[in-house]
């Protein structure tokens, strides 16, 4: 089995209830179900919430998890764990997933831009790139992927500043550029902004700034990702992967949904049903599943039963003891449920999957020791991950 090449990841930044998304309970009374129904998948005997539709027709190309599980309700120190395996303490900041990825990754990559690229903008919970520093920083984009032009910082100039425009001022730039031509002094912060310049125009003026934009994707494409943020970030995401950028990340805010969580959740699923089926079938369709890792979730899940009451209104609350995952492409199978919750989604009563677990098994599918040293620039001797307290990486959903 080949390493994947790239890794997309779907951040659903606050918490999505696994209820409403990948392990539905409608023999459970109104109390934890809220009267909404299941539907079943293109895959006999797999069936998800009914506000899922389009990935229900294509659930052969990715796999559920439904027993994820960790005790850490706070967002910061969920998000932390979820993208690390560790828990915070000890003074040291570890790197995400993403950024570990795209280090063992960054010697094969040939693209201009960094190896991990983040759309549009950083969890913002933790320094992602923990004690590697600067040097491993990724590339957010800002901007809005929706907008008539996707003006990423530093990349793709706002609207009314041209190519044309760019290219006067870096010429401006260097006739007064006074410190170039005096050696010896400051060589080396002069040597690193003349590098930084010319790497920017490169950027600037090459194929990497034509990957944002989505004018030269067809209508048609684009109407199927959706003509909306998650939708259009999907599909840069996509564009991402031609171009080679090992690691992309999609932050998708909005489902820390407390109060009136019904209403949030059907707003935020339809959107974002609609966009990874379409990734998904269009990864497909271009060869590109196979050797690109697809994963969906957030930092846990939600609390099983509702509160009906005020201030609640329906809501649900933080919920770790037990939520879902999906992952596709890359060295994982399709039309699969790994683990199983009870009858109220509350805890898991078959295979737990740690963080350490699932962590571990996206980093063995690169071609990434799970149980190595953490890859780095800075002399560090650390573990890539510490020991599972689960029942182990995902063998039985590997390809």
């Amino acid at each position: 089995m080949r390493p994947a090449k790239s890794v997309i990841e779907i951040w659903l930044w606050g918490g999505p209830s696994h209820l409403e998304t990948f392990d539905p309970k409608p023999k459970a009374s109104r109390d934890y179900n809220g009267d909404l129904k299941a539907i079943p998948t293109n895959v006999p005997g797999m069936e998800i919430h009914e506000w899922w539709p389009r990935l229900a027709e294509c659930a052969n190309l990715y796999s559920v998890i439904r027993s994820m599980t960790h005790n850490q309700f706070g967002h910061e120190t969920a998000a932390y764990l979820m993208q690390t395996g560790r828990l915070p303490g000890g003074g040291e900041v570890f790197p995400a997933l993403g950024t570990v990825i795209a280090q063992a990754k960054k010697n094969e990559y040939k693209g201009d831009l960094p190896p991990s690229v983040i759309l549009t903008r950083p969890k913002g919970r933790f320094s992602e790139v923990g004690f590697l520093g600067v040097d491993a920083t990724p590339l957010v984009t800002g901007g809005r992927t929706n907008a008539a032009r996707f003006a990423v910082d530093g990349i793709v100039p706002p609207d009314g500043v041209s190519l044309t425009r760019i290219e006067e001022r870096f010429d401006l730039l260097s006739k007064l550029d006074l410190w170039r031509p005096q050696k010896g002094i400051n060589a080396s912060v002069v040597s690193s902004f003349t590098k930084a310049g010319v790497e920017a125009r490169r950027i600037t003026e090459g194929d990497a700034a034509k990957v944002f934009d989505l004018k030269s994707e067809k209508s048609t494409i684009r109407d199927e990702y959706g003509r909306n943020e998650i939708g259009q970030s999907l599909l840069v995401a996509r564009r991402l992967v031609e171009y080679g950028v090992p690691y992309i990340t999609v932050n998708v805010p909005g489902w820390d949904s407390h109060k009136r969580h019904f209403e949030t959740m059907k707003r935020k699923s339809a959107d974002t049903d609609a966009a990874l089926a379409a990734l998904l079938k269009d990864l497909k369709a271009r060869n590109l599943l196979d050797s690109t890792i697809v994963w969906m979730g957030g930092e846990f899940g939600r609390t099983p039963k509702i509160g009906w009451e005020a201030p609640w209104n329906g809501g649900r609350n933080h919920y770790a003891r037990c939520f879902s995952t999906l992952v596709a492409g890359g060295g994982f199978k399709g039309g699969a449920i790994v683990g199983e919750s009870d009858e109220t989604a509350s805890k898991p009563v078959h295979r737990p999957v740690s963080p350490q677990d699932f962590i571990g098994s996206i980093y063995e599918l690169c071609g990434i020791d799970p149980e190595g040293l953490l890859p780095n620039d800075v002399g560090k001797k650390v573990p890539i991950l510490p020991p599972s307290n689960g029942d182990g990486r995902l063998k039985e959903i590997y390809a």
